[in-house]
């Protein structure tokens, strides 16, 4: 396996598994041909024709677009064909600039092919001229990847979160970050992708950021979504990534990000370009 590989196994989606998902005549999303056989039978709400799957034209209002949408959710939750409702609402929007059209439960985005937003944190150490990163254990019961290895904190951009405010609530909740020194992450970079899943498409884009934690500081989760933390040099991180399946596919990419930006990835690796352009699809 190499860092590359990485990147291509968040980036495995074929067009032709899906349909263009539209309101308003701008492209919002993609749906699956199993999962738009589904609100096919719904055309109060979807309108699907061989050429996509359109949010009906008689839905007028954010407040009505969302109430009629997350019904049919939770309507399919009862028919178990969508997984779970999670509680958290992200916007639909055609593009990033707030023009949200309704909300949409977290765990229904993917089905729908909605764009995401997240926030990851690289939590760091210096050790004299080397340095060590804290890499988060996910809590088994976790319904995504238990178990695996992640960033220090990571978390999703709900609707209407600031983003500044967001990171802070998750430095908290995952790793006891107290505000003052959560307030000197710096958010230094993005990485977006496409992967196709068995129930969708993920097109997400995540806000990397980076914060050296003083030596003495040990993290602490106080929300229950992670089990541990580890504190490994480096290298060896860089190596898991590189040579094991022990990390979040998308987490991956974030390290990935993380060793390039600070010159753990030279110029000089083969991959190196590569890796530069597919960071950002």
């Amino acid at each position: 396996m190499s860092y590359l590989d990485r990147i291509i196994t968040c980036n495995n989606y074929d067009p032709s598994h899906f349909l263009p998902f539209l309101a308003d005549g701008a492209r919002i999303g993609a749906v699956k041909h199993d999962f738009a056989r589904h609100l096919e039978a719904r055309p109060n709400v979807f309108q699907v024709t061989p050429d996509g799957v359109y949010l009906s034209p008689d839905l007028h209002s954010f407040e009505e677009r969302t109430r009629q949408v997350a019904q049919v959710v939770q309507e399919l939750i009862g028919q178990k064909i969508i997984r779970r409702w999670h509680g958290e609402q992200y916007p639909v929007s055609p593009d990033s600039g707030g023009n949200t059209l309704f909300l949409l439960d977290r765990a229904s985005v993917p089905y729908f092919g909605v764009r995401a937003f997240g926030q990851h944190l690289n939590g760091y150490v210096r050790d004299g001229e080397n340095m060590k990163m804290w890499l988060a254990r996910r809590a088994l019961n976790k319904w995504n990847e238990p178990g695996k290895l992640d960033n220090m904190v990571a978390g999703g951009l709900p609707y209407e979160m600031l983003l500044d405010k967001n990171l802070e609530k998750e430095c908290c909740e995952e790793a006891s970050i107290p505000p003052e020194l959560a307030a000197r992450a710096k958010k230094l970079s993005f990485i977006s992708y496409r992967a196709e899943t068995s129930t969708g498409l993920k097109p997400d884009t995540m806000y990397c950021y980076d914060l050296e934690v003083p030596a003495n500081f040990v993290p602490c989760c106080t929300d229950g979504e992670v089990a541990g933390f580890e504190l490994l040099p480096i290298d060896e991180v860089a190596k898991i990534v590189r040579e094991t399946e022990n990390i979040k596919k998308n987490s991956n990419l974030v390290i990935i990000d993380f060793l390039l930006r600070r010159g753990f990835i030279s110029p000089n690796h083969p991959e190196y370009v590569g890796l530069l352009d597919g960071l950002r699809q």
